[in-house]
């Protein structure tokens, strides 16, 4: 088994309440993407094989990382629908969907634990299929020759740890919310599974002019 670098995608459209209008970078997501795609070559970071889902947010930071030549686009490493789930909450069981940051933590596990229990009439697609998607291209992915990068979402994230810990859905929903727009997450193979080494790595913001760049939405 091959190591896996996970990064979420730069900051998105933050003032979409849609899956469409949301699937794009922001000025900041552009340079975020930049930021660290200039902290992997300077750090000699060697990843011969790059992936990331078929959402725009995605490949845009891709692109500003300089990895997407080559690119492998995969649509099992998409985010889930969250605005579509969102929508759903709001129709079938009242729930506002917020407008900042400090009602999606709130929101956000509400929405997870309806969701993963079967609470949500039609969802755009169910937990156990997004859980079955994750772990089939990770696994699949891990099986390859050499370390890989993978830029995709949060919340496939958030999954990908729920997988490797074994993790309840609030515990989950908890670290949704805490993964940072450009941040790399690391599994490593030990013992024939696939272990968190790294998690929320943010090192090409850390320095004090580039901490206002240190977001979730």
């Amino acid at each position: 088994m091959s190591h896996i670098t996970l990064v979420r995608h730069g900051q998105a459209n933050t003032g979409a309440r849609d899956e469409e209008s949301y699937d794009k970078l922001s000025p900041l997501g552009h340079q975020q993407a930049a930021w660290l795609g200039d902290h992997l070559r300077d750090s000699g970071a060697h990843h011969p094989r790059v992936y990331c889902g078929t959402l725009i947010r995605h490949y845009e930071t891709a692109q500003g990382m300089g990895v997407a030549d080559n690119i492998i686009r995969d649509p099992r490493l998409n985010e889930m629908e969250y605005f579509s789930l969102a929508q759903q909450m709001e129709k079938q069981h009242g729930l506002d969907i917020p407008t900042e940051r400090e009602g999606f933590v709130h929101h956000l596990p509400t929405v997870f634990a309806a969701w993963a229990a079967d609470e949500i009439d039609n969802p755009p697609e169910s937990w156990g299929d997004f859980n079955s998607r994750v772990s089939a291209a990770l696994s699949e992915i891990a099986e390859g020759e050499g370390p890989a990068l993978v830029v995709t979402s949060g919340g496939l994230i958030s999954i990908a740890m729920r997988q490797a810990l074994d993790l309840d859905t609030k515990a989950t929903a908890r670290m949704a919310l805490a993964i940072m727009n450009s941040s790399m997450h690391r599994l490593h193979p030990i013992g024939g599974h696939l272990c968190p080494v790294l998690f929320n790595a943010v090192p090409h913001l850390d320095m004090p002019d580039r901490h206002y760049a240190q977001t979730h939405l």
